[in-house]
């Protein structure tokens, strides 16, 4: 009932601002879980693809490989990183301590977001801010590397958020982002990347790599639910979190929403 009601609004970039804005303040305030840092769907590497070697287990796994392929994409060493949309700020931490920029900054919209990631996540490079993906509080040529992961499906404007991208890159930075989109919207994303200023350096299809991670992970993803999210919510929160026969996997499998990886330079 409350999502048909909603509907209408989906397409106003006001509404798009404020659901993201609730949705994910809300999850950092009620559900401040200290092994519950990463907000993405996860990455099943290639073969080809060198997983990093860690002395133990580290928590969820996969989407802990979104970031860390994706930021393999540039050279992040001694270099200024920002994230846009950090959220609970587990990615932030692994390409922090991994990649060893001299400063990496998360940013996100949510409040609860940030105060929750800069008290779970210490390093001596690594700071959270609260800030706008579509007003970006850096100064102009600023960046080496812009990071965003599974984020900007959910701004008002995509367009703009690029500009800000642009901005505050410095001539010769990167531009990284993981997203997913239906498939009837790739075109309008496809154009805006390709009117931003930047240059395509990777556009890669990684549907099929997504839907073997939420496959891969699905039983501690539901474990986790169980464990960590009030019952009367659990059903809700698993249509969220994209498990196994969620309505997001479901698209995913049937072409119905597709998930790329980008990387993209300033000149």
């Amino acid at each position: 009932m409350i999502k048909t009601l909603l509907s209408p609004f989906k397409r106003f970039a006001w509404f798009k601002r404020l659901n993201a804005k609730i949705t994910y303040e809300w999850l950092a305030k009620h559900i401040p879980a200290n092994d519950w840092h990463f907000m993405n769907y996860g990455y099943f590497p290639t073969a080809d693809e060198p997983v990093p070697v860690f002395q133990t287990q580290p928590l969820q796994h996969y989407p802990l490989q979104m970031y860390h392929h994706l930021a393999s994409k540039a050279d992040l060493a001694n270099k200024v990183v920002l994230e846009v949309g950090s959220g609970r700020g587990g990615g932030a931490l692994h390409l922090a301590g991994y990649f060893k920029p001299k400063q990496y900054t998360g940013m996100d919209l949510a409040q609860h977001a940030v105060d929750l990631a800069n008290k779970l996540h210490h390093l001596p490079n690594l700071k959270f801010i609260q800030g706008s993906a579509e007003n970006i509080p850096l100064a102009d040529n600023s960046v080496d590397v812009v990071v965003n992961v599974e984020s900007c499906h959910a701004y008002g404007s995509v367009k703009k958020f690029l500009s800000e991208v642009k901005r505050v890159l410095k001539p010769g930075g990167y531009f990284l982002m993981v997203d997913f989109r239906y498939a009837q919207d790739m075109p309008e994303l496809n154009q805006l990347l390709a009117e931003s200023g930047l240059t395509m350096k990777l556009e890669e299809n990684i549907t099929s790599r997504v839907v073997m991670a939420i496959e891969a992970e699905d039983e501690a993803k539901q474990k986790s639910i169980r464990d960590l999210v009030p019952p009367k919510w659990q059903k809700l929160f698993a249509e969220f979190a994209g498990v196994v026969g969620s309505k997001f996997y479901r698209n995913l499998q049937d072409g119905t929403r597709f998930y790329y990886r980008y990387v993209m330079t300033k000149n």
